[in-house]
Formats: C-alpha cells, sequence, structure tokens
C-alpha cells in the first residue's frame, strides 16, 4: 500500500520536471579578444598578488626598493613581459624549504642510530 505522501511527492516531481526547462545553460561561440584579454588580466593579477606578499616587499626593502615603485613598474610592464614574468611565479615551488628539513631528517637519523646503538 502507498501513503499518502509517497503519491504527493511523484506527482509534485512529475510536475516540476515537467515545468522546469531542460535546457538552461546556452553555449557560444568566445572570441579571440575575450580569451586574449582574460588570460592577460589573469597573468596581471598573478603579477600584483605575488608583489604584495610581505616577504616579497621586505626583500625589496632589502635590497633599496620601494614596494609602491616596483608595482608602478610591474603596471608599466609588456603584455609578453608580463606573461614571462607569471610563468616564472607560477614555476616556482609551493612550499618553502629553507633548510629546517634537513635539519629535521638529520635529528632523526641521528636518533634512530643513537636508539638502535643503545638497544
Amino acid at each position: 500500500m502507498k501513503s499518502p505522501f509517497v503519491s504527493v511527492v511523484c506527482r509534485l516531481l512529475v510536475v516540476l520536471m515537467i515545468w522546469t526547462p531542460y535546457q538552461i545553460a546556452q553555449a557560444g561561440m568566445i572570441g579571440t579578444e575575450q580569451v586574449v584579454q582574460q588570460s592577460t588580466q589573469s597573468d596581471r593579477s598573478t603579477v600584483a598578488d605575488f608583489m604584495s606578499r610581505g616577504e616579497v616587499a621586505s626583500q625589496l626593502q632589502a635590497f633599496g626598493i620601494d614596494p609602491a615603485t616596483a608595482k608602478d613598474r610591474v603596471a608599466s610592464l609588456s603584455d609578453e613581459e608580463v606573461r614571462s614574468l607569471s610563468g616564472q611565479i607560477q614555476s616556482l615551488p609551493a612550499g618553502a624549504n629553507n633548510g629546517w628539513v634537513w635539519v629535521l631528517v638529520i635529528l632523526l637519523i641521528a636518533g634512530a642510530v643513537w636508539w638502535a646503538w643503545k638497544r
């Protein structure tokens, strides 16, 4: 026996399937200018985000360069220069390896040797 709740839900689903349009998204051709402009904007935002990082600003100040001046210089770069710089930024390793990893590995190996020797 069907419960009245199940039949109401089934009828509601049938009505919603008929009422809802089948094609919600529409596809179209994208112009070359749009793609080039979007990739250029993406490259410029990548470089701008990199320049706004604290480590980069402190390194620029250590070299005697004002970060605001550096941002102005980056803004005046050509699209090809920005694309090259963005590619170099994106090819950098994701995590920084500042030597502490090697210290940890050496300590673990030394601990394992000491443990094996004392055993």
